[in-house]
């Protein structure tokens, strides 16, 4: 009991600052490995051709449901289980990891047999033309064989993250970040196994991945268990598990949506237009790792010290994230739109594939200084259990705003419409969310005396 105390002690005393960048580092060191294993492999599938490289980009939305899935278990669960473990709840936390750890685990497994079974029309439905079917298949189908360790990784990562045990989170993920770059090269360069090698990487870093994160929980590094006593698979567990978790399903069920969308919208232009925006959304995707590290940081802050009735911490949490957030991100936008032929060129050397990229790659880097606040009140809305606005406001980004945005511009301004749709919504985004932050600090309460 007396590390479970310490470990409160440094979540509701420790000063927030060096609390954030204690919990945020780890978790931004995995976010840009994630990202960066990412884009190895559509440096490595770009060298075989224009075709290819959009495969990337079509099963990018098949991964985005994975991950939808993943998040909404492993989101909704950690959030609960901060405030929990803030009241000194253990039990409670308990029933709600396991519960959401074989949740996802079952979730996996159905959709990879239900997307193995109508595979070509799901990759139809996601923007693949028919020259990108072939590779889209292939790649899709390992990532297919890795959707349960995929989705449970989520919630293993989250449950970690939310207990304040970011360290352990990344140790997982870049491991298998890492390996997978490994196997890019291996499979593809040197044993020549074309996309099928980068789709291989991908599926067997991410179950090492997998066992890294479990290894943690069955060590007992954790106040969390997987223990099966502790799964409830009642209306009421599942049911909080789920609706705190909503916001996440809406974000990034929405990014998949949106990448379809984004897909077939560009593929009206060619299969450069489709690779061109893929490299341009995994490029913007590693700047916004930097926001989203930092902000998964602020989230077992929240969580934690608003069930202790420490708000005071959750205010100056949010200022601080949004403030250090913004600088990272912003240094690292200007240095990307400053150098934006060369960072598409890198993935693949297409002329018609760098030129369609730059314009879209500098509307989204202008529009990246708009992103750290909106990710702050994302972040915080949903840690402190006020799902209603995480919900809503989750939805802006990728869906509400993007989706309007891209079907009018493109009809408007064609392709050009496509290049600056996703900055335009981001910055009608950051617009939306201000009402919300100055209504919730404004009711804030005062922190509640210790008994």
């Amino acid at each position: 009991m007396k590390k479970y105390d310490s470990q409160y002690d440094m979540m509701t005393k420790q000063p927030v600052e060096s609390l954030i960048l204690k919990l945020g580092l780890p978790t931004t060191i995995s976010m840009l490995v994630t990202s960066i294993y990412n884009m190895a492999d559509s440096y490595f599938v770009g060298q075989i051709n224009t075709s290819a490289s959009g495969a990337t980009g079509i099963v990018l939305g098949l991964m985005a449901i994975l991950q939808a899935i993943g998040f909404m278990f492993g989101h909704g669960a950690g959030s609960i289980i901060s405030r929990k473990l803030g009241a000194k709840d253990i039990e409670s936390a308990r029933k709600f990891s396991a519960t959401s750890f074989y949740s996802a685990l079952i979730a996996g497994t159905f959709i990879l047999i239900l997307a193995m079974t109508f595979l070509t029309p799901l990759m139809k439905l996601l923007g693949s033309t028919d020259t990108i079917l072939p590779y889209a298949k292939t790649y899709a189908s390992c990532i297919l064989f890795a959707a349960p360790a995929l989705v449970s990784s989520c919630v293993m990562n989250n449950i970690l993250r939310y207990e304040g045990r970011a360290f352990f989170a990344m140790i997982g993920l870049t491991s298998g970040g890492i390996i997978n770059i490994f196997l890019d090269a291996l499979f593809m360069q040197y044993m020549g196994m074309g996309i099928l090698g980068a789709g291989l990487a991908t599926a067997i870093s991410q179950y090492i991945s997998w066992s890294i994160l479990l290894s943690m929980f069955l060590r007992k590094k954790t106040q969390s268990s997987f223990a099966l006593s502790y799964v409830r698979f009642d209306l009421e567990t599942v049911g909080d598990i789920v609706t705190t978790g909503l916001p996440s399903l809406a974000r990034q069920g929405l990014a998949s949506i949106s990448t379809m969308l984004l897909n077939n919208t560009a593929g009206n232009y060619g299969d450069a237009a489709i690779a061109a925006m893929s490299i341009v959304n995994r490029i913007s995707m590693f700047i916004f790792s930097v926001a989203l590290g930092i902000g998964q940081g602020f989230q077992p802050v929240a969580g934690f010290n608003f069930g202790a009735g420490k708000y005071s911490r959750v205010k100056k949490g949010f200022f601080f994230t949004l403030t250090f957030g913004s600088i990272l991100l912003g240094i690292a936008a200007v240095t990307v739109y400053m150098n934006a032929g060369a960072f598409i060129q890198v993935f693949r050397d297409d002329p018609k594939v760098i030129e369609i990229g730059i314009i879209a790659m500098h509307a989204q880097c202008i529009s990246l200084f708009f992103v750290p606040f909106q990710v702050c009140n994302n972040m915080m809305f949903q840690s402190i259990g006020y799902k209603f606005n995480a919900t809503l406001l989750s939805t802006l980004r990728n869906g509400v705003c993007f989706i309007p945005a891209l079907l009018i511009l493109s009809y408007i301004f064609g392709l050009f419409g496509i290049q600056i749709a996703q900055a335009v919504a981001d910055i009608t985004t950051f617009f939306i969310c201000i009402p919300f932050t100055i209504s919730f600090f404004l009711k804030l309460p005062e922190d509640k005396t210790e008994t």
